[in-house]
């Protein structure tokens, strides 16, 4: 039976298999990808075939299909694992907050390059508009400013309140969206907002670390009443860009990628070659300074800018 994988937990697998059942799974034998050392050889998001076993509703997983596209992210304390952590996505939504807790310019870049590295559109929900002061929504301008510009769209919301929904359940529907962000900033309540019925836990912000207690442990797929898929990720406190070629890495910013075929030298790193069209147009206020500090603590590995 083929079957769609709608929630992992590290050694079983749910599958929705094309019977309508949901089937508790293991693997048998090992799946390779790519060439990529990943804790789990199978995602939420991948389709599969099962063969089902004498106990009901338990199944193997013997095949892995071939996957559209799929986004993972580095084990911080082992630099050479990586977690793949959905695939066959249409979009990835990372949901920002300035506040209780921060996500940083630089975590949203991260999020953004691994999503241009796999070929997954993506986009911002600036999640707490109920907590904005007059100065916080004149930050949010400047956020939404610099993602805007080079093509990223944004959006405002309270899940609390439930603004600007409607416009979430609209870019959800009929489309597989991996939703993302760091522990605390709202997800599930973002997503009982958007389907009440799913129930999610929602935890208070940690007061010692503001970076908020993870209520979701593994990736989870729930599907929408009105049409689409929504995989809802644990919270991440680091992401770590595995994968890129610091000689690959302003492919993928778009503001460089425009720009590159105009620097004098073809190898052009854009950090001091004379003749770069990326320098120049940093130079010109054309390229935000924040977007160019997170292309360099990238480019020199530096995974620090949680």
């Amino acid at each position: 039976m083929k079957g769609l994988v709608t929630k992992s937990t590290g050694s079983w697998y749910e599958v929705l298999a094309d019977d309508g059942n949901i089937y508790r799974c293991r693997i048998k034998g090992k799946f390779r990808t790519k060439d990529i050392k990943t804790t789990n050889p199978i995602a939420v998001g991948d389709w599969v075939a099962i063969t089902p076993e004498a106990e009901p509703y338990t199944a193997i997983i013997v095949h892995l299909d071939e996957r559209r596209n799929y986004i993972i992210r580095k084990s911080v304390n082992l630099s050479k694992q990586a977690q793949i952590i959905a695939a066959n996505l249409d979009q990835a939504f990372l949901v920002v907050t300035l506040a209780s807790p921060f996500t940083s310019l630089g975590f949203i870049d991260r999020f953004l390059v691994t999503a241009e590295a796999y070929d997954i559109p993506a986009g911002l929900i600036f999640n707490k508009l109920d907590l904005f002061s007059e100065e916080g929504i004149q930050i949010l301008r400047e956020y939404e400013s610099i993602y805007k510009t080079i093509g990223y769209p944004c959006f405002e919301v309270s899940a609390l309140h439930g603004t600007h929904i409607d416009s979430i359940k609209n870019l959800f529907q009929d489309k597989t969206t991996l939703i993302s962000g760091h522990s605390g900033v709202g997800k599930s309540t973002l997503i009982n907002a958007i389907h009440p019925q799913a129930a999610l836990r929602t935890a208070d912000i940690s007061d010692w670390s503001d970076k908020g207690r993870h209520t979701t442990t593994f990736a989870e797929m729930i599907m929408l009443p009105f049409g689409g898929r929504l995989i809802d990720t644990p919270g991440i406190r680091e992401l770590g860009v595995i994968d890129i070629e610091s000689q690959e890495l302003s492919h993928f910013f778009p503001e460089m990628r425009e720009r590159m075929n105009d620097c004098r030298f073809n190898d052009c790193r854009h950090i001091n070659e004379p003749g770069c069209a990326v320098l120049a147009a940093l130079e010109a206020g054309d390229i935000a300074p924040s977007r160019y500090d997170s292309y360099l603590s990238i480019y020199h590995g530096n995974d620090t800018r949680a």
